[in-house]
């Protein structure tokens, strides 16, 4: 056994070993069941961090695997990242997302098949701390990363992508892209709540990414469509300028490479296919580093906004690959997804879901020998702390994220601004007949 081997051993024995005595601490029959879940509890949390400050790298990341994935650590060891430990803080989504959750969580239940979510509203559709004694608890996962808090509506004005050869260690090329999002249903801060009254299409949500530059690429415009009614067909749309037209983005194209990169459209948000599509499964509950910090906390880039106060997230690591932001404790659920279809590219997905937003701040993506493939990451930044029209929406800004493929030793990064719950965002941004029209 070599020393990475030793390392992921003894990381998966220790989180074991964490995870049953927190889960004595926290959840069994003497302790209250009763806490608020969006809440955080310091007390866990202050007895298991890391000192704040501490930088874990090659020297001394063998005093930190109980908190540390098992192949993070190994990269760790390698030298290809160091990981600085934030300060713990609560990422508690807005007011009325708990309110909802406190009206309507209780009533939320699956259906008999695959994919069937019945009489949801709004909220946390399965309030509570899964348990592995639960046969369909990674599927109430999956639905609950679905429905996590992200605003009823937002922008992005600026995002950056750029190709990265590790080999070489340098950038093979740079997008640039702008985005906006709507819910359509169970909205809960913009009106009308809890949904529009027109949609034809009936979708819960719906996301727009355009491309700016280089010129091959501008004007390529891609729509994708979250079907309320998760058992009905993906719905998706690009427009692609060389041909000028409007094309259906079908199911097995959600899994190619995007415009040449490390990213598929499945892997938008983590994972933006129905959650019908996968096998779900609840692994167990842990306490680990993921990458969630205050602006304050970080070096930001030279990069700045062009119309706002705005200096976007840097990357650091081997080839520049990792988003350079802190990483705090969380308290994370382990959800795995193993692909239904038999041509699927990927073996499974492998996320660890921040349990206070349901976000999955940190996964990675095996191939169908079940050999480790990707990395994907997402820098999350509290709220309060971002730009101002952000602060107080209690919406999770994700401003940094990476994708590196560490079997072709490549990876992707991306560079955002997020506006979130912007009443200027309009419904007839996310027609499909409107793809092809004024494109910039």
């Amino acid at each position: 056994m070599n020393h990475f081997q030793k390392i992921k051993a003894h990381v998966r024995l220790s989180q074991t070993v964490l995870s049953c005595w927190l889960a004595t601490i926290l959840f069994g029959a003497a302790a209250s069941l009763s806490a608020d879940e969006f809440d955080i509890d310091r007390g866990a949390i202050d007895k298991t961090t890391p000192p704040i400050g501490t930088v874990i790298g090659p020297d001394n990341v063998d005093s930190f695997l109980d908190v540390l994935d098992p192949d993070l650590a190994a990269l760790i060891s390698q030298d290809w990242l160091t990981i600085t430990v934030g300060q713990p803080l609560s990422f508690r989504p807005y007011e009325a997302y708990v309110g909802a959750t406190e009206q309507y969580g209780n009533q939320t239940s699956l259906g008999s098949n695959p994919g069937e979510l019945m009489n949801y509203v709004a909220g946390r559709p399965f309030p509570g701390v899964p348990t592995t004694d639960d046969p369909r608890a990674g599927e109430k996962l999956a639905w609950n990363m679905r429905y996590g808090y992200s605003g009823d509506a937002g922008e992005i004005p600026e995002m950056y992508w750029q190709y990265i050869d590790m080999r070489s260690q340098k950038v093979e090329r740079e997008l640039e892209f702008v985005a906006s999002q709507m819910r359509f249903k169970h909205r809960h801060v913009i009106a009308p709540v809890p949904e529009l009254e027109k949609n034809p299409y009936d979708v819960y949500n719906a996301i727009t990414l355009e491309a700016l530059d280089p010129g091959d690429v501008a004007k390529t415009k891609l729509l994708i469509f979250y079907n309320s009614d998760d058992t009905q067909a993906e719905q998706g749309w690009m427009y692609v300028p060389l041909l000028r037209r409007v094309r259906r983005v079908a199911t097995t194209a959600r899994t190619d490479s995007f415009l040449g990169s490390d990213i598929t459209i499945e892997d938008f948000l983590g994972y933006s296919g129905r959650i019908m599509d996968m096998d779900w499964e609840f692994k167990g509950t842990t306490y680990t580093l993921l990458p969630m910090y205050t602006r304050e906390d970080i070096q930001p880039s030279t990069r700045k906004a062009r119309k706002q106060d705005y200096n976007f997230v840097d990357f650091h690591g081997h080839s520049g690959c990792f988003p350079n932001v802190t990483w705090q404790l969380r308290k994370s659920y382990i959800l795995e997804g193993r692909p239904k279809r038999s041509d699927h590219p990927i073996g499974r997905r492998y996320f660890y879901i921040d349990a206070q937003t349901m976000f999955p701040i940190f996964g990675k993506v095996y191939d169908k020998a079940d050999v480790l493939w990707k990395y994907l990451i997402g820098g999350l930044a509290h709220p309060d702390t971002h730009i101002e029209s952000n602060r107080g929406s209690g919406v999770p800004m994700i401003d940094s994220s990476s994708v590196i493929d560490v079997q072709s030793k490549h990876c992707t990064t991306i560079q955002l601004m997020t506006l979130t719950n912007l009443k200027s965002v309009k419904r007839g941004e996310f027609d499909p007949s409107s793809l092809n029209v004024g494109a910039r």
